[in-house]
């Protein structure tokens, strides 16, 4: 019937119970010690707001297991993968190729915005978020041509249309983009 099929696909962060985050806590020196972003303390990225205000009082939350602090821009049962970490990079680039391998013909990549974290910034739209996603469509494109990539990038307009990449190169990150701002006035219009 010509029925294509773009599935969800969560970039910036995994679920607390996720193994890889289980593995984490508990072993800071192990092979999956630093897929998150830890800290000693609550001090990093002050600059950051903090997304879900009347349910999050931080973006760090104490892990009593690891005795540190972990990153999360949404929930605290939900905290982001550290994308410093070259293996990370490669974990995600492999779960997405996994679902491309039995069928899917694209992704909604969620929260795009907040995959890095730097310090003296707001930790979104950062050039390394892009950089990073630059790669995920080079490869994404040489293996598997007719992916469509959708950023949902809950951001006003001028931040959003950086996630389809370098115009000159025909864009060179995501083939669409969510609207944010324009989604609630036409519910509000109807």
């Amino acid at each position: 019937r010509g029925m294509r099929v773009i599935i969800d696909f969560v970039m910036n962060h995994t679920s607390d119970q996720h193994p890889w985050f289980q593995e984490s806590r508990k072993n800071p020196d192990g092979p999956y010690g630093d897929y998150y972003v830890w800290a000693d303390d609550d001090t990093r990225y002050a600059d950051a707001r903090i997304i879900f205000v009347d349910t999050e009082a931080s973006n760090w939350t104490y892990d009593p297991v690891r005795g540190q602090y972990y990153w999360h821009r949404f929930f605290s049962h939900q905290p982001d993968l550290n994308y410093e970490n070259p293996a990370v990079q490669e974990e995600m680039l492999a779960a997405l190729k996994f679902w491309l391998d039995l069928g899917v013909d694209g992704y909604r990549l969620d929260a795009v915005p907040y995959l890095y974290a730097e310090e003296g910034t707001n930790c979104e739209n950062l050039p390394a978020s892009h950089a990073f996603l630059k790669r995920v469509r080079r490869e994404i494109d040489a293996q598997y041509p007719d992916t469509v990539l959708l950023a949902e990038a809950n951001q006003w307009p001028e931040d959003v249309v950086d996630y389809f990449g370098d115009y000159a190169a025909g864009g060179d990150e995501c083939h669409m983009a969510f609207h944010f701002p324009v989604m609630p006035r036409i519910f509000m219009a109807v």
